[in-house]
């Protein structure tokens, strides 16, 4: 959500900022909403006040006078009421257009309309040579017999894997090793959160309204989660916390849920793209003024994991177009897949500033101020992905796995994954 403060004071600036997001301006519209609806509040504010004294002198009156007087103060009542339901109508307008639009990119972010403007950061790592064809990770799974595609096909549909054997503790071992690094070393805090949420959770990280078709639905009104950033980031919905209870560094490993309805025709082999998925998520709320170096803890403390399993990634920078709603800012790792041939993302890191905040109304005390906090959000990592890059990168000529040694203790001390 946007501060109207801000737009009434930098409506060219807001207008400069939207379209390097692409977007058409839109400051006109709402500053004539807002002037709207302040005038309507200050007619209403009157009209009560009006109301009020009329009913004050009601009983110094006549019978005849205080029946005229009823008459009038009942026309002030129903032209109050007609105010307020024109009013309510503004300020459903005025906020739907507020929340239709995207956070404002940061002064670092590149202009461009998709993923060929954004920026390579780095590079680390380097990349594997092998004396064979490496395969992709579905034709390595599948051989294993520890990848079924099509049983999972038959109970749930495309976009479904079951994962067996060896491979199933693999997955669960990268989860493990992520919570362990990520509260350990860097001193997150483990949740368990809801796997379901309510519409006003949605739309305090900005899932809602735009991007419901994204979103699984149940039949109870609740969304399925597409990632732990909606239920960890609203750990502070509605609540006013004290400065010093800043930063606060959540972690969870969750299934997430995603219907990849603009994904049509995209990564329809294989685990990179699915519907149900599991992830390991960094959240951090913090004050104002640490969010920029928050930001790049975060995603250090997500590259360290690769840098553990000893996997090339390179960070990238994202451009306004490619960015998601909510962030202000985005850094993507990409991890280094050699079945493709190419680097592929694993994670992005995010800060939102305040725009998050806004729309759950979660603030902080600082200095007898009540002020927004500021949230970010990145995967530490994408788990399942994490196992694609893990298969592809270690894999040998005879279609073994060779485990990372920094998931040798979560697999009992395996050293290879072979065919049972």
């Amino acid at each position: 959500m946007h501060d109207l403060n801000f737009i009434r004071e930098n409506a060219n600036l807001f207008d400069e900022l939207l379209k390097k997001r692409f977007l058409e301006p839109q400051s006109k519209n709402i500053l004539e909403l807002d002037s709207k609806k302040r005038n309507l509040l200050t007619q209403s504010q009157e009209m009560r006040s009006e109301r009020k004294n009329l009913s004050s002198s009601f009983s110094k009156l006549d019978e005849n006078e205080k029946s005229k007087l009823q008459q009038k103060v009942q026309k002030i009542k129903s032209d109050i009421d007609t105010l307020e339901k024109e009013l309510s109508i503004i300020e459903t307008q005025l906020k739907g257009i507020l929340s239709s639009i995207p956070n404002l990119p940061h002064q670092d972010v590149p202009v461009g309309e998709d993923e060929e403007a954004n920026q390579i950061i780095k590079t680390v790592g380097e990349i594997p040579k092998f004396d064979f064809t490496p395969k992709l990770h579905f034709e390595l799974g599948e051989n294993l017999d520890m990848l079924d595609f099509e049983q999972a096909g038959k109970v749930s549909g495309t976009r479904f894997v079951y994962l067996k054997n060896h491979l199933a503790k693999l997955e669960r071992a990268i989860a493990n090793f992520m919570l362990d690094k990520h509260t350990t070393e860097f001193g997150y805090t483990e949740i368990i959160p809801p796997n379901m949420v309510r519409d006003a959770a949605a739309y305090g990280t900005g899932q809602l309204p735009k991007f419901s078709e994204d979103l699984f639905k149940t039949n109870t009104d609740h969304w399925l989660i597409p990632t732990a950033e909606v239920p960890l980031t609203n750990l502070v919905l509605e609540t006013i916390l004290q400065e010093d209870q800043l930063p606060q560094r959540l972690t969870a490993w969750t299934p997430c849920y995603r219907s990849e309805a603009g994904a049509a025709g995209r990564d329809t082999r294989g685990m990179i793209r699915q519907h149900q998925f599991s992830k390991v998520e960094l959240v951090s709320i913090t004050k104002e003024e640490d969010s920029e170096e928050e930001l790049e803890r975060m995603l250090n403390c997500a590259t360290s994991i690769l840098d553990d399993l000893h996997i090339s990634y390179q960070v990238v920078l994202l451009s306004s177009g490619d960015m998601g709603f909510s962030a202000e800012k985005t850094y993507d790792i990409e991890v280094w897949l050699p079945g493709e041939g190419k680097y592929r993302e694993i994670s992005s890191c995010s800060n939102c500033r305040s725009f998050q905040a806004r729309r759950m109304n979660a603030r902080y005390k600082s200095n007898d101020q009540n002020k927004f906090v500021h949230t970010l959000n990145g995967s530490g990592l994408a788990v399942g992905r994490t196992l694609i890059a893990v298969l592809e990168n270690y894999q040998n000529s005879d279609g073994s796995i060779s485990i990372p040694e920094a998931l040798m203790p979560y697999m009992g001390n395996l050293t290879k994954i072979s065919k049972v």
